[in-house]
């Protein structure tokens, strides 16, 4: 026997339709690129996608044709995000941060009949449009005034202009909820990126997840900065669960530094922002520099990388700002664990919360999580005994576009990359990349515990931790730091920090003191790049 329930499919422009009828009036602000403060309201927002629908239809854009953004977080790429899957087609937002031969590669594997860029990426695309072969249309992100007088883009067209000429009266076709909405791409640590294929189903079940009260607890009086990227795994779903609950959006652009951000949060009275711990690094540096605190910021969403505890500190013990750790990844849509604590450690000490939030938190609903040695077998739930990390969802790739890389799942579960504990209470605690562990003598060392020790000491701004080859131990630890502006500490004083911290066979061997550390065009330390720098090290 079946339920007896209406069968709807789960549609993403079913979210800016429910937006704008119960929350039409509420803002979405944008700071542009051209300089200004672009404000309008959910109403506005879907009738300029439903115009923007039509002249996507009228540039012959079909079901399931690709459309690449090179775009910042802003009011025309959020119209982008749901025309472009609203009409049946696949946005592809490219990171316009990596190499451009990989922008290339990406942009013809997804095979983009349509590129939509902002005017940052002009002297990019000039570069990069013979090269893109499926490419028909060339369109800017911009109003005519600010359309460059010439270009070597081919038939370049404004986005304004595209939206004027057409109509607001459009009716979102509707079709399987399992039809792809949106593709984004694997950092390409290793060989080129590949392509993550989200549908429309998983998408919405998704932004559902992210609204709940122990994930990302969003609502209809939260005014929200997604300082994390739209072109990073769907800037982790803010752009739908925002709008499936009415929450006012702040848009940056490609304003990310500390004033900037930190200006935004108080004129817009930002409640929530979510971004990786290099924008927050300079946001703090930024409020103590200028002796500033918050007025409005409640909480904020760190995931990207491991968030060093001491930032978890500086934001709830100097600013009041509650923190939650997140964990996730591309291939998850992106979201898999939220450091949200239950009613049973409210009680407890300072402390004691404080080492449950140095974990990246709980599994949400509609994630499942095991940690298995390295024969398969499952580990106890101890949060002693550390292994590779599976997962299985709604919300979880089962494959890579064009089948790339072979079949990505072990008996229906994918395979993260990470190694982790998860304690008896749920909590997930990433203690390395499995090709970033430090073996040394038969035991394994997490770089990030070495890391977080290192960026708690007050001269120190960044640090990266990395195994160094050892004639006896195979692999010896050596922290790789930068100092903070202005402040000193020896070689000798940070080795000491980490007496008493860390077993003696786990303390680093050396440190080396750098004026940068490299990143990935997500922002997370690139050990990979760190290596091939060091390979000419010697341990003394």
């Amino acid at each position: 026997m079946q339920g007896l329930m209406m069968d709807m499919p789960l549609l993403i422009s079913d979210l800016i339709k429910h937006a704008d009828r119960n929350h039409g009036d509420t803002e979405i602000v944008s700071k542009t690129v051209e300089g200004s403060i672009h404000r309008y309201t959910y109403h506005d927002a879907h009738a300029r996608a439903r115009r923007l629908a039509n002249a996507l239809q009228a540039l012959g854009v079909k079901n399931s044709d690709r459309v690449g953004t090179l775009a910042w977080n802003g009011y025309r790429h959020y119209e982008l995000y749901y025309a472009v899957s609203g009409i049946g087609g696949v946005i592809n937002t490219l990171n316009p941060r990596l190499f451009p031969e990989q922008i290339t590669y990406i942009s013809n594997h997804a095979e983009n009949t349509a590129l939509f860029f902002e005017l940052t990426f002009v002297p990019l695309v000039e570069k990069l449009a013979p090269l893109l072969k499926a490419v028909k249309h060339f369109v800017l992100m911009t109003d005519r005034a600010h359309m460059p007088a010439a270009t070597a883009i081919p038939n370049l067209q404004c986005y304004e202009d595209l939206v004027a000429q057409q109509d607001d009266r459009f009716e979102w076709p509707s079709f399987d909820e399992r039809t792809a909405a949106a593709l984004c791409y694997t950092s390409g640590t290793t060989g080129n990126p590949k392509g993550v294929l989200f549908s429309h189903r998983s998408t919405v079940i998704h932004a559902l997840a992210a609204a709940m009260p122990d994930t990302l607890n969003l609502s209809a009086r939260d005014s929200i900065l997604p300082v994390v990227p739209m072109f990073h795994a769907n800037a982790w779903s803010l752009p739908y669960a925002c709008t499936m609950v009415g929450a006012k959006m702040v848009f940056p652009g490609p304003h990310l530094d500390g004033k900037s951000v930190y200006d935004l949060i108080e004129q817009e009275k930002v409640t929530l922002s979510a971004g990786v711990p290099t924008v927050w690094l300079m946001l703090l540096q930024h409020l103590s520099s200028n002796k500033l605190k918050f007025s409005t910021l409640k909480r904020t969403v760190i995931g990207g990388s491991a968030c060093p505890p001491a930032m978890i500190r500086a934001f709830q013990d100097d600013y009041g700002v509650g923190v939650f750790h997140a964990w996730g990844m591309t291939e998850m849509s992106p979201l898999g664990t939220v450091g949200s604590l239950k009613a049973k450690q409210a009680a407890l000490g300072k402390e004691e919360r404080y080492a449950i939030q140095a974990k990246q938190g709980r599994g949400i609903f509609g994630v499942e999580m095991k940690i298995v040695d390295e024969e398969g077998k499952e580990l106890p739930w101890d949060g002693k005994r550390f292994g590779n990390l599976l997962v299985k969802g709604p919300w979880i790739t089962s494959a890579y576009l064009k089948g790339e890389g072979g079949d990505p799942l072990i008996n229906g579960w994918f395979p993260t990359g990470d190694v982790a504990t998860i304690d008896a209470d749920g909590y997930l605690q990433i203690t390395d990349r499995s090709k970033d562990v430090i073996k040394s003598g038969g035991e394994w060392i997490s770089s990030i515990d070495l890391e977080n020790i290192a960026v708690a000491h007050p001269a120190i701004q960044e640090a990266a931790v990395i195994g160094i080859a050892h004639p006896k131990w195979d692999e010896r630890p050596i922290v790789v730091a930068i100092k903070k502006a202005g402040q000193e500490v020896s070689k000798a004083a940070l080795l000491k920090f980490y007496e008493g911290k860390v077993a003696k066979w786990s303390m680093p061997e050396d440190v080396v003191f750098v004026t940068e550390l490299p990143h990935t065009a997500t922002g997370k330390l690139s050990k990979l790049t760190l290596r091939q720098q060091m390979k000419d090290y010697k341990l003394p």
